[in-house]
This record gives structure tokens, sequence and C-alpha cells, in this order.
């Protein structure tokens, strides 16, 4: 079966090449969602500043990434007629049995300078084992790749190692466990060194495990008291070592590089639903949780060199670890951002806040940023040359001055139903929506 057709490549590579920046995992090297890179766009459209655009077979969400000038995605091919994905939170989502049709679970190679497709790799062909939410898709979690290899991890269905050739390595395959609400998975796989780090919170068997990435062994395997969670695992590299930090409901917890507990919070009050990744940023872990329907959506920012457990209490917004707490701070599906000394926060009805990413002092709350309130924000928020971009699911990127006061730019048109994060990879923007994926880069 053919899934490569009519794929088209427009307005080639202009000028001269410079050198391409890697992109290897979910929110980039160091899941901050920041490059530092000058020559990145703050100006484009569907057309404008498009180097190329080519079309993706099939249905994902995972975001694209790029390492040594190659493009790897994922996607998930229906045999039948898929039920239309639209913009916009909304409940009644959940489909109670898993979608009748074979899907062909492919991973996708392009090079990164023209668009062609250089490969594809049929990992699985099968009927999905379990159901998903109607928005979400059987190619939710972002691959990971360390230049010769690249990691595929489609929940349910399975994780594969293949090489730079679409050469399938080794497989590992895992029951299939109910998630809450049949609501699918979204958790993205993590390296560290030779280790291939996935977590699986779930309804059933929940645990985190480490693989050796050249084998596919399981190093280890550490059980874990949670129900279901989509956020990704973060290694949190600090003077005192590196610890791997895992978001849950019921608590968030860090472990050493073998799965041994270091230390753990409960969250203040209830949280329902976590799916913001931790990341690190002035020697600080930002950890989220911010579900529209809780009371309180939290943030905390937590130094490093904790030990047991660091709660805080009832009446307390700090301790010896957590440097500070904000129960208003947090977005649901969107991962927060820091970019300076500003921590900002993309909630999904399409408000910004921003704070001070040191001390958590509030310089603007919840400006509304977008007057459709029914496009919503799913992708992370990301930052270059002084700005902040929100793209939202209706295909708008909404472009704002970084720093303490609310600036809004412009409002970039790319449209498309549109939940991936995209890459930033040298001085190429790389958005994925329903049906394409866009390189936008500046004419020079």
């Amino acid at each position: 079966m053919k899934f490569i057709s009519c794929l088209f490549v427009f307005s080639v590579a202009i000028g001269q090449a410079v050198a391409e920046g890697d992109w290897p995992s979910f929110r980039g090297p160091k899941a901050l969602g920041v490059s530092d890179n000058a020559n990145l766009p703050i100006e484009w459209s569907d057309k404008k500043n498009v180097e190329w655009k080519v079309a993706v077979t099939g249905l994902g969400w995972s975001g694209p990434v790029v390492h040594s000038g190659r493009v790897y995605l994922t996607t998930a091919v229906s045999d039948g007629e898929f039920e239309k994905r639209k913009p916009g939170l909304y409940f009644g989502g959940e489909r109670r049995e898993p979608i009748k049709h074979m899907h062909h679970f492919l991973v996708l190679c392009l090079e990164l300078a023209t668009g062609e497709f250089l490969w594809q790799k049929e990992v699985l062909e099968a009927r999905p084992l379990t159901p998903i939410h109607v928005k979400n898709s059987y190619a939710a979690e972002t691959p990971v790749t360390d230049g010769e290899r690249v990691y595929a991890y489609f929940g349910s269905h399975g994780l594969y190692c293949l090489d730079m050739t679409g050469k399938l390595i080794w497989k590992k395959m895992f029951k299939p466990y109910k998630m809450r609400n049949a609501w699918g998975t979204g958790a993205s796989p993590v390296l560290d060194g030779d280790q291939l780090i996935i977590v699986n919170d779930n309804e059933e068997e929940s645990w985190v495990a480490a693989f050796d990435k050249l084998t596919g062994r399981e190093l280890w395997k550490t059980k874990r008291d949670e129900p279901s969670n989509w956020a990704t695992p973060f290694v949190w590299k600090h003077d005192g070592g590196k610890e791997l930090v895992l978001s849950g409901r019921r608590r968030t917890r860090s472990y050493d590089l073998f799965g041994k507990e270091l230390w753990s919070f409960q969250w203040k009050s209830k949280t329902s639903i976590v799916i913001p990744t931790p990341f690190a940023a002035h020697g600080l872990l930002y950890v989220a949780s911010g579900y529209v329907g809780d009371r309180e959506k939290h943030v905390y920012a937590i130094r490093p060199g904790a030990k047991g457990d660091i709660s805080i209490h009832s009446g307390e917004d700090s301790n010896k670890f957590v440097a500070w707490y904000d129960n208003r701070a947090a977005p649901y599906n969107p991962t927060p951002l820091v970019y300076g000394d500003e921590f900002y926060t993309l909630y999904d009805f399409g408000f910004i806040a921003c704070r001070d990413a040191k001390t958590g002092k509030l310089h603007y709350v919840k400006e509304r940023i977008n007057p459709d309130k029914q496009a919503g924000f799913t992708a992370s928020p990301w930052a270059y040359r002084g700005h902040v971009f929100a793209l939202s699911e209706a295909g708008d990127t909404y472009v704002f001055k970084a720093g303490e006061k609310y600036k809004l730019v412009r409002v970039n048109h790319t449209g498309g139903m549109s939940m991936a994060n995209p890459a930033l990879a040298g001085d190429r923007l790389l958005i994925r929506n329903q049906t394409h994926l866009f390189s936008i880069r500046e004419k020079k």
C-alpha cells in the first residue's frame, strides 16, 4: 500500500546554506521550547516565508524532530474514514471502543533542506488495541533521536528503534492498558546517555522504565502509584547531578537514573489531570498542573538537592526546596515557558499571563489574546529573537514581544487544525498541522 502520494514541495531553499541546528526531542534539546538563533522567522503565512510545504498522510499530533539535516515524524494511517477533528476545548469526546479500521503506524523521514521524503517505515499494521478521545490520535507521542537512531513510541502500540535508513533495529510491545475516560496516551520518550526512558501511567498498572537504546533490553522498571497521566518525563541536570522528574496526579516524584525515588510532593490541593512537562531554568525546576475544571492550577518552582517529602502545606507558598508556588499559574494542555527572566502561561481558552521566573511575582494576568473562544490552544508556546509564540488549534500563531508588559505584535496564519509542538531547527521553524508540515524560513 503506497502512502506517499501527491506530495508537493514549493519555494525551494534559497540563498546559501546555513548551519542546521538539531531539535531532537519534545520541546527541543533542554525541553525549553527556546532557541537563540537570530535568523528564525517572526512573520509568515501559509505562503509568505514558506520554504517548503509537504502533505503528511494519516493523522498524528506528534511534533517533528530534527537531527543532522533530517526530519523525523510519526503518523497513523487508517484504512477507513476517521472522525473529523475540530478545534476547541469540549467535553463528550470520549470514544469507548477502539477504532475498527486497520491502521498503519508509520515513521517518516524527510530532508530538512527541501522537504523531500527520504523514506517511510511501517512499524505496525493492526486494528487499534485501545480507544482514544476524538481529538487525540494514535500517533500522539513525539519521537526522539540521537542522530544515529530514531525512537518512535506509539503508546499501547509499541516502541520502535530505527536506524537512519529506516531499518527496524528492535521493538518492544506493551500491554494495552486502560486510560482514563478512554482518552488514549500522549507522554513522549526521552533519551539520557544510553537509556531510553518512557512512562506509562494508566488505570491498571503504572510504571516508568528505561531501555538500552542499542538493544531494547530493559535496564530497570519502577512501579508507580499513579492513575492516568500525560506528562513527558524530564531529566533534570544540575550541579548536584541528574534526576528523572515525573509529574503525577497523586504526587510529583523525582528518581535517580536507576529508578529509585529521591523526593516527591503532593499537590497543595487536588489536581485532576497532569499534562504539562517539567522543565528547568535559572537553577529551578518548574512543575505545573492546571486542568480547566480544577479550582486551583498549580505551579511549583523547586530548588535542587531535595530528599524525601517536600510538600508545602496550608498557609505556605514556599519551603526549603520550593522556591515559590502559585495556585493560579498553570495551564491545562500547554507546557509553560521560561524565556529570559519571565515565566509565561498559555491558557487553553486563549489567554496569556506572565510572572517573574525566579520569584513568581505577577507581571500581567490573563490577557485575552484571541477573540475566537472556540479555537483553543494545545501546542506549547515557544520563544526566540525577543518574542513569544503561541499556536492556536485553528492554525494562527500569536506573536508577542517578550517582557514584563503585554504586547501582541502580530498574528501569523498557516491554517489547518494544529495541535503539534513545532521544531526550531537552525533558522527554520517547522510547524505541523492536521494535513501538512511547513518549513518556515525568512528569505535572505
